[in-house]
């Protein structure tokens, strides 16, 4: 009931004002409030004027929590915890092997979540992050169609780190939600992910930018923060589009003369054997060994048929806080701090610089 009521002051003076395109201001403000969401920073960076928290989930999943945010203005935001000390949080980043970007996860045995982030039954997700934002979404399912009763048309997706990470995949579940018609059609939803790691593969991306043109996603990223390059990307053969010259590259060679065609299919085999093996490992210690670690914390979940890929690609449009040689004075390169680039403060600090 107290929900309810905040949520109808908060939307009394609703009207929409959510425009396309990197607003810094928005982003600094919306880092702000991950502050608060994280417990982490000791009021060092309180929200700004006009935003109220209507509400902060349990901890659900693998240590998995989110927030409601509203502005008077009439703007909502989904503002997403990132990884927190807890062993099971770090385990969600590992548990990086691929499953289908549309499928069924069992979480327990009397709950199955149906998720459909992308048409394109090639595109592949980081079955982790899937698995927290599965867990978060049949909590904020309710939550939403409470703000779309509620006349909500301005919607915010934001989270740092592991957070930027489930927002694209929460950015995709809303965006199918939205194609079919389970949400209203001038909803208007705006993704803001930060420091995030790479969600899925290339065929995800595709679909994921498809969406989001026009200005409605980005990831704001800082180039001395090793976060976003993971996961470590493999590609095999098997991860190029369907039609490509690499489908017939064996029986081109074995139409070839000796000793030619000899040695071409050595080197097809050199290059094409080590992918396909590095794929295979992946799959087994990052997918079937540490889905045998998310069970203990959830005894129930049924790991999944993984999808044959471990293809990460950057996705979305990407905002590069590029550090200058005062930056690096402020912040040195510290082996012994390997995420010594990664925090709020660095990247507001680059935020300001970009600002000047």
């Amino acid at each position: 009931m107290r929900f309810i009521a905040l949520l109808l002051i908060a939307t009394s003076s609703f009207a929409q004002n959510l425009t396309p395109g990197f607003n810094s201001q928005e982003y600094r403000e919306l880092m702000h409030i991950f502050a608060e969401t994280s417990l982490d920073s000791s009021g060092k960076y309180p929200p700004y004027p006009g935003w109220t928290r209507l509400i902060r989930s349990q901890e659900v999943g693998l240590d998995n929590l989110w927030e409601l945010w509203s502005h008077t203005s009439g703007k909502h935001l989904i503002c997403v915890r990132g990884t927190t000390m807890k062993g099971e949080s770090w385990l969600e980043n590992f548990y990086a092997a691929m499953v289908p970007a549309q499928g069924t996860l069992k979480l327990n045995s009397s709950t199955e979540f149906n998720y459909d982030l992308a048409q394109n039954e090639r595109a592949a997700v980081h079955v982790g992050w899937l698995l927290g934002m599965s867990y978060m979404a049949l909590d904020l399912d309710p939550k939403i169609d409470s703000l779309m009763q509620a006349g909500v048309k301005d919607l915010l997706v934001m989270g740092h780190s592991q957070g930027g990470a489930i927002s694209y995949l929460l950015t995709s579940y809303l965006k199918r939600k939205q194609a079919k018609g389970l949400l209203p059609t001038d909803l208007v939803i705006k993704t803001y992910c930060s420091a995030a790691p790479k969600p899925g593969n290339l065929f995800y991306a595709y679909e994921y930018e498809s969406s989001t043109a026009g200005g409605w996603s980005f990831n704001v990223v800082n180039p001395a923060d090793w976060v976003p390059e993971t996961p470590i990307s493999i590609q095999t053969l098997n991860d190029f589009t369907p039609v490509n010259p690499f489908i017939h590259a064996k029986s081109a060679i074995k139409k070839m003369k000796f000793p030619q065609n000899l040695v071409l299919k050595r080197v097809y085999k050199k290059l094409d054997k080590p992918t396909r093996k590095a794929q295979k490992n992946y799959e087994r210690y990052l997918g079937k060994m540490a889905s045998n670690l998310i069970r203990k914390s959830q005894p129930e979940y049924l790991p999944p048929a993984y999808f044959t890929s471990n293809h990460y690609v950057r996705t979305g449009q990407m905002i590069v806080l590029y550090p200058d040689e005062k930056y690096y004075e402020l912040y040195p390169a510290d082996p012994n701090k390997p995420f010594g680039h990664h925090g709020l403060g660095q990247y507001l600090y680059l935020l300001d610089q970009l600002a000047k």
